[in-house]
């Protein structure tokens, strides 16, 4: 029972979360994950800086324990020699105290000796585990760089996905209806078209009426004229041909209103 439990619990806690990540916001999540990774690196880097305090604890530590070897070391040598002094001088008492200072320093010297060696132990260990954490802290600072380049890459191609989703709506919208109220482009220009070849209909139907033909008419009377009159004024100028060209022309309209009652017997 409780095996099914856990197993319909991470059910529902795997499609919460699918859920979620479609209606997440990628931009957010992506700064979400670039904060996480700095405060990964700001951990790191303490961790590190501890590391690397430890070492520097130790090797003052150790520099000072070698300072009181050194020391130590010369007070034994001159309490034998001072004991070796009194010894040739007969001085008992002072053979005495020297030879128990030269013991003490010399136990002082053993017990120095063993922590400097320990210290030196430490000392080599904290500085490998220094490198180890300066490695690391340069390692994750170039895996952070690079997904901070990342991130700007990302956030312009996601630019780029909102602006080619906005085209697509857009041509979208084009060829469909918006809405009932907003007529569509294929609408608006099948009407404009079907308007237009109306109006050229319409055109040629007053080109092919009574009307249309006797302002055809008028027009070639008054270009008819319009020629005769031109003729007359080079002849009066001594231009052209002749003068006998004038009263051809003027001839020519005389046959020209014959015509015109053919729209009227139509």
């Amino acid at each position: 029972m409780i095996k099914l439990f856990r197993r319909f619990w991470k059910y529902l806690t795997a499609g919460a979360n699918q859920k979620f990540n479609e209606k997440a916001d990628p931009k957010i999540q992506l700064e979400q994950a670039i904060a996480e990774a700095q405060e990964q690196h700001r951990r790191l880097t303490e961790q590190a800086a501890s590391v690397i305090a430890q070492q520097k604890q130790t090797e003052l530590r150790l520099n000072r324990k070698l300072d009181d070897l050194e020391k130590l070391n010369a007070n034994a040598r001159q309490a034998i020699i001072m004991a070796e002094e009194a010894t040739k001088a007969g001085d008992a008492a002072k053979v005495t105290q020297y030879t128990h200072a030269a013991e003490t320093f010399a136990t002082q010297l053993v017990t120095t000796e063993a922590e400097v060696e320990e210290l030196k132990a430490m000392a080599l260990s904290s500085t490998q585990a220094s490198d180890q954490a300066k490695a690391a802290v340069s390692q994750n600072g170039m895996l952070l760089q690079r997904k901070l380049a990342e991130r700007q890459k990302l956030l312009s191609q996601l630019e780029q996905a909102k602006m080619q989703e906005q085209m697509n709506a857009a041509m979208t919208s084009l060829s469909a209806t918006v809405g009932a109220d907003v007529p569509s482009l294929n609408e608006v220009r099948d009407k404009i078209e079907q308007r237009h070849a109306q109006a050229q209909g319409m055109s040629e139907l007053h080109g092919q009426s009574v009307e249309g033909r006797m302002l055809e008419v008028e027009q070639a009377a008054q270009n008819t004229q319009a020629q005769t009159r031109l003729a007359q004024l080079k002849a009066e100028l001594g231009l052209g041909s002749t003068a006998a060209e004038a009263p051809a022309a003027e001839a020519a309209p005389a046959t020209e209103p014959a015509s015109q009652p053919q729209p009227g017997t139509a």
